[in-house]
């Protein structure tokens, strides 16, 4: 199925299948996405807004996403961002901005939803609307190497990827120099299965 149909089919649904995971792990780690950013930020992904109270008060947010009826949602949580956000249906594949118009982006849980032959295509995009000196902060799913959590991620990656379309196995970080960025430093964020890469544009 693809990306922006099973997204407007399980949009209705998103907040509430995600709940336990928003309260028993995301809450904790959302803010570290964007510690010391300022200025205009895209966020590539917005889905519904759960990083809206999160947002660095004085920057300005564009928040994009391919579905419509995921930006539904998140219209209606806008009373909760801390920072004024304009909200756009958008391919992160196909940006509709000028070049270097950004000072900082941002992606939660994006990538590991994009097929491997999307993620370099995504990441120059972004690239590409970064000023130079721009930081990328992407937070992102990987396959745990712990014998009990690598269990249970084989036993709910099914289910991942029919509803999200997600995967454990996208090799974002090894794409992100690959699209001319440059990796400043990753870390485990959740145990090891939840990653923080941040890197930043040329010059």
């Amino acid at each position: 199925m693809h990306t922006r149909a099973r997204y407007q089919r399980i949009a209705p649904w998103y907040d509430l299948l995600d709940l336990p995971f928003e309260y028993g792990r995301y809450r904790t780690i959302r803010p570290l996405m964007f510690e010391g950013l300022s200025g205009r930020i895209l966020e590539a992904g917005v889905g519904t807004g759960r990083n809206f109270p999160y947002y660095p008060r004085g920057a300005r947010i564009t928040g994009i996403d391919i579905s419509a009826a995921m930006l539904a949602r998140a219209r209606a949580r806008l009373p909760q961002a801390a920072a004024p956000v304009e909200l756009r249906i958008m391919d992160v594949t196909a940006l509709d901005f000028p070049d270097a118009s950004f000072d900082n982006a941002v992606s939660t849980f994006l990538f590991c939803v994009l097929p491997d032959d999307l993620q370099g295509p995504a990441l120059r995009e972004i690239r590409r609307v970064l000023k130079p000196g721009g930081r990328l902060r992407l937070l992102e799913y990987t396959r745990p190497q712990a014998r009990l959590r690598g269990a249970i991620a084989r036993l709910w990656e099914p289910w991942m990827n029919f509803a999200y379309g997600a995967g454990f196995d996208r090799d974002t970080e090894r794409h992100v120099p690959e699209a001319g960025l440059i990796v400043e430093r990753t870390r485990f964020v959740s145990a090891d299965i939840i990653k923080l890469i941040e890197a930043r544009a040329p010059g």
